[in-house]
């Protein structure tokens, strides 16, 4: 079995987050309510990042 620590950080992240709201007390829907909220909210900053000219200079 690999460890935890060698996996993808988007794996980590994922096991985190569900330890986090399994252990919150809170009801599914809830849960599946927020994270839908989550979603959009990074989608609309993924969108917003791919508008943004990169003015980094090299």
């Amino acid at each position: 079995m690999s460890s935890l620590k060698d996996a993808p950080l988007e794996t980590q992240l994922a096991v985190d987050l569900i330890y986090l709201l399994e252990t919150s007390d809170v009801e599914i829907d809830i849960v599946l309510k927020a994270l839908d909220i989550v979603r959009n909210d990074y989608i609309s900053k993924q969108m917003q990042a791919a508008k943004t000219p990169c003015t980094k200079e090299i």
